[in-house]
């Protein structure tokens, strides 16, 4: 295990390295997001790899959902020098003769804690916008994806000064003694529970953090649909990765006329997708581990099971699955259930629907599948979430220009794309004044001014 003062030492390296503002010029930072991508397309075998230890992730999903992320240090590229511009900001008229001005500048060093999900994407996809902000960074990739972790820790020091990046293995103790230290921010993602204990650390020593955390994120269905599609990408966004994704669909809410229709066509879809015997096919993650498998086992006990429910605790395998008939009070309907378990919950009126909603923690993501945009428009009123797809499932976050993050105990703070530049950025207002001009209306003494200041005022 690593010693607390060789985390003293690491650390007082970045901030040493970070006080020369080298990580300022804009040419260094575009030079280190090249050779990020570099590292990644040099090393994606090993990539793939690792990821197939760790989840079995099949290599499309591994492309698709892990290495995607060379998207995200190709948008920063294109338009970190855009982002870097001082921004004009209007003054009144009482500022003059002055300019107003907004100067993106980095924070200095920030920890990054990963998790294991998406044990590569999701340590390096906020490391883009922590070196397009001009930061240093150490990353803490989650011990429970071991394999990745050490890939992405040879990776990063194969092609980074550590004194820049570095990566620190190891586990919760680890993590423990890094939030023990002083940071200017902190990206974690994870669980809820955990989230809590880094924002408490957090407090302590006044570090600002972004949570990136989860939930239970409902899918409304409505009558309005194309059957066969939204079939299709409600399998899809749930059994991706085994159901261990963040914004999965945690739990259906179904228009009773449609439900047996989208139950079949589910069914369907789950044997297009992975076969009769889902174990055998190429295309189906694992659990990462006994642990959440056996947490994953005690929700089958919930309900009925009407599609799945097969397991194999040698392997971490539980068959996609289908849950009917459960309590909105069964463990089940009260937890993040992160695998590949759907609960189904039908309703007679869109009132109940976003009732059940509301009445619990507001959620990472929400979907609704209908073409009634009387009905979205309802949906977009009525609930809060961290964001919203329509008529799809979990693809939204692969669209850079749309912000991610959650809202109350799903999240604080979002990133991807500009809004990950944005988070590890403090952004500086400067007010320009001349001194060719000098007005005497705000100097003492003050007498026969103050109806003109009460005009200017609006009083």
């Amino acid at each position: 295990m690593i010693t607390q003062l060789a985390v003293n030492d690491i650390i007082r390296k970045q901030c040493e390295f970070f006080k020369t503002g080298k990580c300022k010029d804009i040419t260094f930072r575009i030079e280190q997001l090249k050779t990020l991508k570099k590292a990644i397309i040099e090393h994606q075998s090993v990539i793939i790899n690792a990821l197939k230890a760790d989840l079995n992730k099949p290599e499309f999903e591994a492309y698709a959902t892990e290495l995607w992320v060379v998207k995200e240090i190709d948008y920063a590229i294109k338009h970190i020098k855009s982002w870097t511009l001082p921004k004009k900001a209007p003054i009144g008229i009482e500022q003059f003769p002055g300019f107003g001005r907004i100067y993106a500048e980095p924070l200095g060093v920030i920890l990054i804690i990963g998790t294991w999900n998406y044990p590569f994407q999701l340590i390096i996809a906020p490391l883009v916008g922590a070196i397009a902000a001009g930061n240093c960074a150490i990353l803490k990739p989650s011990e429970i994806a071991s394999h990745t972790s050490s890939v992405v820790a040879d990776i990063i020091q194969k092609y980074f000064n550590p004194a820049y990046i570095a990566v620190l293995e190891g586990s919760a103790e680890t993590s423990q003694q890094l939030l023990a230290e002083k940071f200017d921010h902190i990206f974690f993602t994870g669980s809820i529970e955990i989230g809590k204990i880094v924002m408490e650390a957090a407090a302590k020593q006044l570090i600002p953090v972004t949570l990136e955390l989860g939930g239970k994120s409902p899918c409304i269905v409505d009558t309005d649909i194309n059957i066969e599609y939204t079939a299709r990408r409600i399998t899809w966004g749930k059994f991706i990765n085994a159901g261990q994704t963040c914004v999965a669909p945690d739990y259906l809410l179904v228009n009773k006329n449609i439900k047996q229709n989208l139950v079949d066509s589910i069914e369907k879809c789950i044997y297009n997708f992975y076969g009769e015997q889902p174990n055998t096919s190429p295309d189906y993650a694992r659990i990462i581990n006994q642990k959440h498998f056996y947490r994953l086992v005690k929700f089958l006990q919930n309900g009925v099971i009407i599609i799945g429910g097969d397991i194999n605790p040698d392997d971490c395998y539980i068959a996609p699955t289908l849950i009917d008939h459960v309590s909105l009070a069964d463990p089940v309907m009260q937890n993040e259930i992160f695998g590949p378990i759907l609960p189904i919950v039908e309703y007679n009126d869109l009132s109940e629907a976003i009732a059940i909603i509301n009445e619990r923690p507001k959620p990472l993501a929400l979907y609704l599948f209908s073409q009634n945009k009387n009905l979205q428009k309802r949906v977009l009123q009525e609930t809060t979430s961290g964001g919203v797809c329509i008529n799809d499932c979990v693809i939204q976050l692969g669209v850079l220009s749309l912000p991610f993050g959650g809202v109350g105990d799903s999240g604080i703070g979002s990133y991807h794309g500009k809004a990950s530049f944005d988070i590890f950025s403090h952004y500086k207002s400067v007010l320009h004044k001349s001194l060719w001009l000098d007005s005497k209306l705000r100097y003492a003494p003050y007498e026969g001014k103050l109806q003109l200041l009460k005009r200017i005022i609006g009083l």
